[in-house]
């Protein structure tokens, strides 16, 4: 067999570049990790097309230069934009039986095989432009929302007509039929475009549900007949490369996927019920999620205080909140802050969400024993100036937690509390001596997540007196200023909201709040001796974004829980 070439002389060979730049983009990959024609690419040493080119050779494929040769409108027929953007190719000539589509690595020809069972035909690949890729799905397809709904229907009822015909006995059969793949790239397509965190697929005895969350919320997607319920749920768990045999048990496992040019990660759970499996998709976009405190939508004033802690030398700090309020998101975002060559960060999570790039990330292995305490305890001897630890669930964590920052070192970490002054009870329950607290906690963020109104569709309006009573306002206190709602548009999907920003409280542990942790104070003095030194509850925060015209009232009573 053939030695691969080295793309650097493949590249060298075309003239792109000559030796020195290569030897320069090799210490830069070195110093930074990367691929070395991505790192060719940032130095500017290349360019797309030129890296395209040099990829096709090196994987013996054809290279398509699609500023010359434009794709065929019958090859492009042969792929409905939703399988197109989930595959990350384009179509561009049909001879016969015989398709051939483009894509931007070589890397991910190995899910063409799957291509020929949606499309029926024999696919060759071959390697284009990147951009020119995105740039023709955008120009040959055009799907409004609308028209996404009216496709979402026609393969619905394609599926109910060809479902008898679909072999339901032979699982593995059945999971790899035409229509079951193309509805269900079609299904991870529409959630992933409209930005879903999760995708529910929900068998019933009389009915089959299909339901993501978006900012939050769930929505409800036209679903096929409740028979082929099986025919979808097996199609994921042989992507997760999971055992479509066993349905008595539950099961986890992972798709990466890349649509529109991005990597999509998915974590997969599934979960026996009276009539099928109910199987739940957690979409994990870095395109979605903003890992940079600018971008959090927290004040300048918060911003202020996190960079404090960000630059402490030792001690714990804190996130808190219920599932789903943000916490994993805030941290990275702090992390990202601290990452600097002279830091040496280590995290140890459950699962690791999002790859940060000059992070140790450690994956939790509870059944093999690989715990947080054991993990704990093995960094300590890796040498960190920053650890992580995804979650503080018990004393033992919470424990070697605390002897990591006795011991010099920055802990971040996450606890599940409605409130700042909460997490310091909290610990107390769980087993921790109050003056280890005093000696090591240093601040406490709180925080909810409430969705934006849709700026496509705001408009300003007088609240109700029944709205202020909840809100325990008068009319008074409320002079002035304006209140918010979204009215319903295309771009919010008629919901009135589009996005979400966070609210939150932080708690900086001074010498008056250990005073109190030492005397064993409650959740109640403690809040008090907080508010007095300047900390602003979660209720105010939440306040300024309604006069701000940001959020709205219902969000705010929805995820505060107040009024």
């Amino acid at each position: 067999m053939a030695a691969r070439r080295m793309l650097g002389q493949i590249l060298k060979e075309q003239g792109a570049i000559h030796e020195g730049m290569i030897q320069e983009a090799l210490q830069v990959q070195r110093d930074r990790g990367g691929r070395i024609g991505e790192v060719l690419l940032q130095l500017g040493h290349i360019q797309h097309g030129d890296l395209a080119r040099a990829l096709a050779a090196q994987a013996g494929l054809e290279f398509w230069d699609l500023e010359k040769n434009q794709p065929s409108q019958e090859a492009v027929a042969k792929v409905d934009l939703a399988t197109a953007r989930a595959f990350g190719v384009l179509p561009v000539r049909l001879t016969g039986k015989k398709l051939v589509v483009v894509l931007a690595d070589p890397v991910h020809a190995s899910m063409l095989q799957d291509l020929a069972f949606t499309t029926g035909c024999e696919i060759e690949g071959a390697i284009a432009d990147e951009a020119l890729i995105q740039s023709g799905l955008d120009k040959f397809y055009r799907e409004d929302a609308v028209a996404a709904k009216d496709r979402m229907s026609a393969l619905v009822a394609d599926l109910s007509q060809q479902g008898t015909k679909i072999d339901l006995e032979d699982k593995a059969a059945m999971a790899a039929a035409a229509p079951v793949v193309k509805l269900l790239n079609y299904i991870l397509y529409q959630a992933i475009r409209d930005k879903a965190s999760d995708i529910h697929l929900e068998p019933f005895e009389n009915d089959f549900k299909i339901r993501y969350r978006v900012d939050g919320a769930l929505f409800e997607l036209e679903a096929p007949p409740p028979h082929l319920a099986e025919a979808l749920i097996a199609r994921v768990k042989v992507m997760a490369d999971l055992d479509i045999a066993e349905t008595r048990l539950p099961q986890d496992g992972r798709i990466e996927l890349t649509v529109g040019g991005r990597s999509i990660d998915l974590r997969i759970s599934t979960l026996p019920t009276m009539f099928g499996e109910s199987t739940v998709l957690r979409v994990l976009d870095r395109s979605v999620v903003s890992l940079d405190l600018e971008n959090l939508g927290i004040d300048a004033g918060a911003k202020a205080q996190l960079r404090k802690f960000i630059d402490l030398p030792h001690g714990i700090v804190l996130v808190t909140g219920p599932t789903g309020s943000g916490k994993t998101t805030t941290l990275y975002a702090m992390l990202n802050e601290a990452n600097r060559e002279d830091v040496k960060i280590i995290t140890v999570e459950d699962p690791v969400e999002y790859d940060l790039e000059g992070i140790v990330q450690i994956p939790v292995h509870e059944d093999i024993e690989v715990t947080y305490s054991k993990v704990l305890r093995t960094i300590l001897r890796q040498d960190p100036d920053v650890i992580l630890v995804g979650e503080i669930r018990d004393q033992e964590t919470a424990q070697t937690a605390i002897e990591a920052s006795l011991t010099g070192h920055l802990v971040f970490s996450t606890l599940h509390t409605n409130d700042a002054p909460s997490a310091i009870t909290r610990l107390v329950d769980i087993g921790i001596e109050p003056f280890l607290l005093t000696a090591t906690l240093q601040g406490i963020l709180a925080q909810r997540l409430v969705r934006r109104v849709c700026v496509g569709c705001k408009e300003f309006y007088e609240p109700s007196d029944e709205v202020l009573r909840r809100l325990g306002l008068d009319a008074a206190q409320v002079a002035g200023k304006k209140f918010a709602r979204g009215k319903g548009c295309n771009v919010c999907n008629f919901t009135g909201h589009k996005g979400r920003m966070a609210i939150h409280e932080i708690l900086v542990v001074d010498d008056r709040i250990r005073e109190l942790m030492l005397s064993s104070a409650s959740t109640s003095a403690l809040a008090a001796a907080a508010l007095e030194a300047g900390m602003e509850p979660l209720r105010a925060s939440g306040l300024r974004a309604v006069f701000e015209g940001t959020t709205s009232v219902e969000e705010l009573l929805r995820e505060a829980g107040f009024g």
